[in-house]
Order: structure tokens, then C-alpha cells, then sequence
């Protein structure tokens, strides 16, 4: 919660969703554990709003941010899920993008790049929905139905939370639509041509809405006893990326920001212009503020595992019991010792679209340790940053002369330090690192009809922020990030594909 004046954050609350790996590659989430999960952090917030003695009937309006390409299909007469969500860094659909290749001419992955902005990977919306219609007989039987509604997880929250069953609306923002790869970023329609290629059926597509508008009002949860925000308009809708980048107030052509959660996503605000990437980077829809209200759009480049790295040595690898635990780690040493870590553990993403690469750890000697293990997983988040900030410069043309930083991971200073080094520039980071919860706040409170809070430059708040200037010279940051390519190199071409009990060839 946020005060609309100031944007300071008076209250919050967090839970982590559990992730389920049913097999190799496989990511999926439980859309009604994602729910509770927004319910419990609305009541847990209410309570604390109390606790510091405000008023929660102050609260005017609620937005909505979430991980954009997750998949989920529902039932609109029980309104319950049909499947998990299947979760964006999920590989299951190597061999859905092998076998929809085919029938390109060419081969050609960037098919669909001047309508969709993305190039055809694993990544998006489109090929999750075309696994479930072709292995999920009960999705299959609900879509003939007619009973079957597909959505990102804003479309399932703000269904859910409007009135579900009983007349929720199913509606999704421009921004969680332009990644689904089924729609024209520049008509700002779902594309007939791109659904008839995938197969899916436009009837289970959301309504497209703005990022910022009333889309109705919360509704009492029937679980619980309270519905502390029963009334409250839900009037901001934008994907995380994109929230983080309205919350970092880049609303200037060539401002840009980098968000370090799971993943790492460089998004560049390149105006009312879609700009097409040369060298890897894909274009998408940054925000449209209102019904009325142009869209701008971003150039992006997104890295698939940053966060998820030092969650995969907390859990998998077991070298140390927390996150703060592996910055410790890393801060012990202050170097890989010639180690290098690339966590393809999804593929690679921009700047390769590799979905064959896997991760790998080289460079490994007897005098290695999980230390060193720990500070050369923090050091792939800052090369992986280094690759598609190259990208960036190269496409844009006029070099980033400093990087704007948020999301969970920028609370490690070790890695900070390590990103400004590895740049050469310097890393400017907000005190208060929950930008994208802030940028969806903003979306919901200048919609019309709430109209609190203004979107005007001169009226938006400075922030104070924390900078780290590089620390080591460039040709040691530039011999680094020769090594760390070559290691790139060798990462590629693991996989070929899916046979068809899910275990590699």
C-alpha cells in the first residue's frame, strides 16, 4: 500500500508461492495457491494498515502486476483452474516450437516479429495454450463447451476477485497481452491469422483493456470471513516488467530500467514508435495509461534465471540454508577463482533465443569451493545483464550512461557493486526496491474515475536512491566478459528435444 501523494510505502506483505517441478523442465504453480496467496497479503496488509492506526476505507483503489507469460485455463461455471499454471520458464514446449517450425517457411523463428514483437520460444503464452488443448483432454472438453477461459494471472485474479462464476469479468491489459505472441502490438487486437496458426479459439481469449481503467469493483472473498477491500475498485492492470518500468517513472523515450527477480528483464521505453531489435532484443508494449491513452512501447531484454540461480544453491545444491547466505558466500572470496557459471537452465533467452543451451559450470579446479561457486552465480547475473544491455545500446544507438536497478535481488550489495564493475557504468538503485508493486499502484490510481494520484512529471515524487560506482578497470571487466562468452558458447546445443515420455534424448 502506498500513499498516493508521496508514493512512499506505508504497509506490506509477502508470501512465497511454492514452484512445482513435476519433471525435468517442467514449472508449474497452483492458480489457487496463487489466489490465497493475494488474499492473504491483502488481509495481513489491512491488519497492519490498523495496526499503524490508518484508516483502510482510505485504500481507493487496487492494481494488479504479475509474471507475464504464466498460462492458466479455467472453468467459468465452477471457477476452478482446469490445470496449474504452467509457469513462463517452463520447457515443456520444446517440441510444440519444433513442430509449429515446420510449418514456417524457412524455419524461420522471427516469423510473427513485426506483429507480435517475439520471436517463437518456449517463453510465451501461445505455445503453453496450444500444450494444454493437445494434452489436457479435460481443457479440450471444456474449450468444446464453451466453458473454457485462458488467461495470464492478472486475468485469473481479477476475474476471481470481481465476481467469478457469478459475472466476473475476463479481461486482461495490453501488456500481458503482447506476450502472448497472438496479439498485434500495433492494432492492439488479438490477431485472427496468429490464432488460426496455433489452433486456439478467440472465444477463450480475454477482453483487452487498457493498464489503466476501472475494470469493476473486489468483491467479499467467500473463504475467509473479511473482505477488507469489498468495494475497492481494481483499476491498474500492468506486467511485472512493465510495472517496474512505470514505477522507476521512465516515461521518457530512452529511459530504461533493469528488474532482478527470478529472472532479469531490461526494458527500454522507446516511446509512441515500436522499435525492432537488430541484435536480439524483443518489442513490447510498455503501458497505455488509460482507455484514451496512446501505448509506448519498450525494446526488452529478458534473462530467464538471475534470482532462480541463488534459490537453485539454496534448495537443489543445498551450500547454504538462505539467499543472504550465498551473498555471504560470495563476499568471503570477492572472486569466482576463474570459475564461470551459466544457469541455462531454461535454454537462453535474449540476446540467443537458445532453448537447446543448458547450464553449465567450468573452469573448475581443486582449489574451487562453494565460495567461489556462490560469487561466480552472482557474477552470470551481471554478464547475463552485460550481454543484453550491449544489445540495448546497439539498438538504440545512444549508450546508457547509467543503469536503473529494482527487484528483490538489488538488496545484495555484493551484486550491485559486481554489475557497475562488470558495466563500467555506474548502478543507481531506488532505497525502496518494490518498484513494480509501485508502478501498479500508479496505473490504478490515475485511472479515470479513481483519480489519485497524477502521472505528470513535475508532479511525481524524486526518489532517493543508492549508487555504486565501478571499482575495478575495464580491461579486467572486459577480459571477464570474454571468458564468460566463451563459456556461453560451450553451454549451447545440449539439448535436441522432448521424446515424448518428457525425458531428454
Amino acid at each position: 500500500v502506498f500513499n498516493a501523494k508521496t508514493a512512499e510505502l506505508l504497509s506490506h506483505h509477502q508470501v512465497e508461492i511454492k514452484q512445482e517441478f513435476p519433471r525435468e523442465g517442467w514449472v508449474e504453480q497452483d492458480p489457487k495457491e496463487i489466489l490465497n496467496s493475494v488474499y492473504e497479503c491483502v488481509e495481513k496488509t489491512c491488519e497492519k494498515m490498523k495496526q499503524l492506526n490508518i484508516n483502510i476505507s482510505n485504500i481507493r483503489a487496487i492494481g494488479v502486476t504479475n509474471q507475464r507469460e504464466t498460462t492458466v485455463v479455467w472453468d467459468k461455471t465452477t471457477g476452478e483452474p482446469l490445470y496449474n499454471a504452467i509457469v513462463w520458464l517452463d520447457l515443456r514446449t520444446q517440441s510444440t516450437v519444433e513442430r509449429l517450425l515446420k510449418r514456417i517457411p524457412g524455419k524461420n523463428k522471427t516469423f510473427s516479429k513485426f506483429k507480435t514483437g517475439l520471436p517463437l520460444s518456449t517463453y510465451f503464452s501461445a505455445v503453453k495454450l496450444r500444450w494444454l488443448l493437445d494434452n489436457v483432454e479435460e481443457i479440450r472438453k471444456a474449450v468444446e463447451d464453451r466453458r473454457a477461459m485462458f488467461g495470464t494471472i492478472d486475468s485469473w485474479l481479477i476475474w476471481v476477485c470481481i465476481c467469478g462464476k457469478n459475472g466476473g469479468i475476463h479481461c486482461t491489459d495490453v501488456t500481458n497481452a503482447s506476450r502472448t505472441m497472438l496479439f498485434n502490438i500495433h492494432s492492439l487486437e488479438w490477431d485472427p491469422e496468429l490464432c488460426k496458426f496455433f489452433d486456439i479459439p478467440m472465444e477463450i481469449l480475454p477482453n483487452v483493456r487498457s493498464s489503466s481503467e476501472v475494470y469493476g469493483l473486489m468483491k467479499i472473498c467467500p473463504s475467509r470471513k473479511s473482505g477488507a477491500l469489498t468495494g475497492v475498485p481494481i483499476s491498474g492492470c500492468l506486467g511485472d516488467q512493465s510495472a517496474a518500468l512505470v514505477g522507476q517513472m521512465c516515461f521518457r523515450d530512452g529511459q530504461a530500467k533493469n528488474t532482478y527477480g527470478t529472472g532479469c528483464f531490461l526494458l527500454c521505453n522507446t516511446g509512441q514508435k515500436s522499435v525492432f531489435s537488430e541484435h536480439g532484443l524483443i518489442t513490447t508494449i510498455a503501458y497505455k495509461m488509460g482507455r484514451d491513452k496512446p501505448a509506448f512501447y519498450a525494446l526488452e531484454g529478458s534473462v530467464a534465471i538471475a534470482g532462480a540461480v541463488v534459490r537453485w544453491l539454496r534448495d537443489n545444491l543445498g551450500i547454504a540454508k538462505t539467499s543472504q547466505e550465498v551473498e555471504k558466500l560470495a563476499a568471503d572470496v570477492g572472486t569466482s577463482y576463474g570459475c564461470y557459471f551459466v544457469p541455462a537452465f531454461s535454454g537462453l533467452y535474449a540476446p540467443y533465443w537458445e532453448p537447446s543451451a543448458r547450464g553449465i559450470i567450468c573452469g573448475l579446479t581443486q582449489f574451487t569451493n562453494k565460495s567461489h561457486i556462490a560469487f561466480a552465480a552472482l557474477e552470470a547475473v551481471c554478464f547475463q545483464t552485460r550481454e543484453i544491455l550491449d544489445a540495448m545500446n546497439k539498438d538504440c544507438g545512444i549508450p546508457l550512461s547509467q543503469l536503473q536497478v529494482d527487484g528483490g535481488m538489488t538488496n545484495n550489495k555484493i551484486l550491485m557493486q559486481l554489475q557497475s564493475d562488470i558495466l563500467c557504468i555506474p548502478v543507481v538503485k531506488p532505497s525502496m526496491p518494490e518498484t513494480t508493486a509501485l508502478g501498479a499502484a500508479m496505473a490504478a490510481g490515475a485511472a479515470e474515475g479513481v483519480g489519485v494520484w497524477s502521472l505528470n512529471p513535475g508532479d511525481l515524487t524524486a526518489v532517493t536512491c543508492e549508487r555504486f560506482e565501478p571499482q575495478i578497470n575495464p580491461e579486467e571487466s572486459e577480459y571477464r566478459y570474454a571468458r564468460w562468452k566463451k563459456a556461453v558458447m560451450k553451454s549451447m546445443g545440449w539439448e535436441t528435444s522432448d521424446s515424448p515420455n518428457g525425458k531428454p534424448k
